[in-house]
């Protein structure tokens, strides 16, 4: 276990929402009897509890020394065999508490928020308890000593996405969307927990058996030069490094838990379940697991440049074709969850290029301006009656004065123009991936160009021109009440503000005393290379920022700037004009916005390729053949049927009821058992 100042009061930021979950699970539904003030008392109080505590702990880690910054609180042994202990231990340290101040604070807003949008829900008990439940999960993961753990909390917010997108599970596709995540999430972490089990194989074997982030780091080096050799299929024989094995395995789970190609198709998907659920899993928290727990393995990742190049290619791959999704879709939610998809690819690209303070600060500027930008659609959603779709939405502006304004800061957080949040992170992410690879820098400055277009064609169609819903939902739109704007106030104070913690040097940086998330997260990452060309160095910002960097900040805001321009001349200024004449002279771009809005096909691809293939496997082999034949045929009702068989033909037809026929079968047989004794 890591050797740091122990303080006991970290196990209670995790207790506290556990106790929520416990208390509305077990009182909460004779509780929604009486009234609903008292969940969400017990809901919210919780987590504020939690946040409460968050603070206090991270003051005290503020307050030691930066090399000195970690704090333990140790429970018990849970694991002792032989050599081998796993600890019920959690650590602060810079990074988890960046993670831990997002995770309660804006889940916090989120909790409050939800007090208000899931009023006079039957569920209201059971949908505070599955939040609560959520919130206790993501805190084991992030604060978790060790792999074991985290993946404890890994599987648990797994289990809390599936019970939340599936909330309304009477109607059937809701409920066939929860199923599809959580299916979908499995074969990520089948991959996750084979990398453990490769690492801990790995370590064994070089005889430092061990589980503890602190142990792994310390004795990862001796795994640099060793190699396994394996059959693929196709492939035939292969030889990879350890390290890289284990990164990519790592990285299958991330990816399924952050939604990454080719295992992204269940969070689009997810928005079935309520809209404060897709703030919370699907923006700010569940979803970035896998970027932290990347950052996290930092030191395994040093030392497999092989899986970093996959990474940072499968995340801008994931950034462009999500975006690419995003500009065709007309539900609000949908628009949001592709930018969702796009926005954790710019975090796996900065990750592969070795930029994991950028990966992590971009993860915090999404929860805010994400966060903001999901419960502004609720806000939207709920003042209109239920109505998601954006063609018949319009003119918003004028009727929810307070959703237009914090909606559009968040458009232009998240569209990255300066001084608002997403401008920092993202700048910083393009600015080493243009270091790594000119391809990877176009790569996501395209996707930057397809965010500001959509996120604007969003927002025009939303908030701008004239109402287009009919007149039942126009006598319905109204603003959103305090306990739903003030949460999306906060947020968007946060998403203008929250950027400006990590100005860059390049831009001004010494007039505000440096980039002051960097200089926190550096005893986490070290002054060592974050790059495997050397690109990144946490410590060292004087060495990777220069006027390179004030000239690609600046194109890319005029890239952001030509999206959003093409965005009012199509959405707001020509009202549609344009695409309407495009898509009559033009067949080809016709048929590109079809496949673009049926989503390349690709949930159709799946389908036909992977789920057709398991079900007709499962019901002809498995279930007609091993179960029915098998199993029933063979072992349970084969056995039963020939004792039947062997009664009927022949033990019932000694039952004669003669007794001189029982005697004459006892004598034979006292005959036959002497005879044997006497010749053995």
């Amino acid at each position: 276990m890591e050797q740091g100042t122990s303080l006991d009061i970290i196990r209670w930021i995790i207790a506290a929402p556990l106790a929520g979950a416990a208390l509305n699970g077990l009182l909460g539904r004779r509780w929604n009897r009486r009234g609903e003030r008292l969940i969400a008392l017990v809901g919210c109080g919780s987590v504020a509890i939690s946040f409460a505590l968050s603070l206090a702990v991270v003051g005290r880690l503020l307050a030691l020394p930066p090399e000195a910054r970690l704090l333990v609180d140790h429970l018990y042994t849970w694991i002792e065999a032989g050599a081998f202990r796993a600890e019920v231990a959690f650590t602060l340290d810079p990074l988890s508490a960046v993670m831990l101040l997002v995770v309660t604070g804006v889940g916090l807003l989120i909790h409050i928020y939800s007090a208000g949008y899931m009023r006079g829900d039957g569920g209201f008990w059971r949908y505070f308890s599955y939040l609560n439940l959520f919130m206790f999960s993501m805190l084991v993961l992030v604060l978790g000593d060790n792999l074991l753990l985290l993946f404890v909390g890994w599987e648990g917010v797994g289990l809390c996405s599936y019970l939340l997108i599936g909330f309304w599970f009477e109607d059937p596709e809701k409920a066939s969307a929860g199923k599809k995540a959580f299916v979908v999430n499995r074969v990520g972490d089948f991959g996750f927990l084979l990398g453990i089990l490769l690492l801990f194989w790995s370590l064994s074997a070089a005889g430092h058996p061990t589980v503890s982030f602190a142990g792994i780091a310390e004795h990862v080096g001796l795994l640099a030069d060793s190699a396994v050799s394996f059959t693929l299929p196709i492939l035939g024989p292969q030889t990879w490094g350890v390290c890289t094995l284990i990164g990519l395995l790592l990285f299958v789970g991330a990816a399924g838990k952050s939604a990454q190609i080719p295992l992204y198709v269940w969070l689009p998907d997810a928005m079935a379940g309520p809209t404060p659920v897709s703030a919370l899993i699907h923006a700010a928290t569940m979803v970035t697991a896998g970027v932290y727990m990347i950052a996290r393995m930092h030191f395994l990742y040093d030392l497999a440049p092989g899986a970093l190049d996959v990474i940072a290619a499968i995340g801008a791959a994931t950034a462009i074709f999500a975006a690419s999704m995003g500009i065709a879709q007309t539900d609000i939610k949908k628009v949001l969850a592709y930018s969702t998809v796009s926005q954790l690819g710019y975090m796996f690209l900065a990750c592969g290029v070795g930029a994991y303070t950028a990966a992590i600060f971009h993860l915090m500027t999404h929860a805010f301006f994400k966060g903001l930008l999901f419960l502004g659609s609720g806000s939207v959603i709920h003042g209109m009656g239920g109505e998601q779709d954006i063609r018949r939405m319009g003119g918003l502006a004028k009727l929810m004065p307070i959703t237009t304004w914090t909606f559009l800061i968040a458009t232009l957080a998240i569209s990255g123009i300066p001084p608002f949040a997403g401008f920092f992170s993202k700048d910083e992410i393009l600015h080493f991936a243009y270091q790594q690879s000119g391809a990877l820098w176009a790569v996501g400055a395209t996707a930057a160009f397809m965010t500001a277009f959509y996120m604007f064609r969003l927002f025009f169609l939303t908030f701008t021109g004239s109402c287009r819903a009919d007149a039942k939902t126009k006598a319905h739109v109204h603003e959103s009440p305090a306990v739903m704007w003030v949460p999306l106030a906060i947020l968007a104070a946060l998403s203008f503000l929250g950027g400006m913690i990590g100005w860059p040097r390049a831009l001004g940086g010494a007039v505000v005393g440096g980039n002051h998330f960097h200089h926190f997260l550096e005893p986490v990452f070290g002054g060592q290379s974050g790059g495997h060309a050397g690109a990144y160095t946490a410590g060292a910002e004087a060495a990777s920022h220069g006027p390179s960097e004030i000239a690609l900040a600046a194109v890319s805001v005029g890239i952001a700037l030509a999206g959003i321009a093409l965005a009012w001349l199509i959405y707001s200024k020509a009202r549609g004009v344009l695409p309407m004449v495009l898509a009559m002279k033009s067949r080809l771009f016709a048929d590109v916005m079809r496949i673009v809005s049926d989503k390349y096909y690709v949930d159709e691809l799946y389908e036909l390729v992977i789920v057709r293939p398991i079900r007709v496997f499962s019901d002809v082999v498995l279930f007609r053949f091993v179960d029915v034949r098998v199993i029933d045929g063979l072992l349970v009702n084969g056995p039963a049927e020939t004792v039947a068989l062997l009664a009927r033909g022949v033990i019932s037809r000694l039952q004669t009821g003669v007794a001189q026929s029982y005697a004459l079968a006892m004598t034979i047989g006292v005959v036959a058992l002497i005879a044997y004794i006497a010749l053995s």
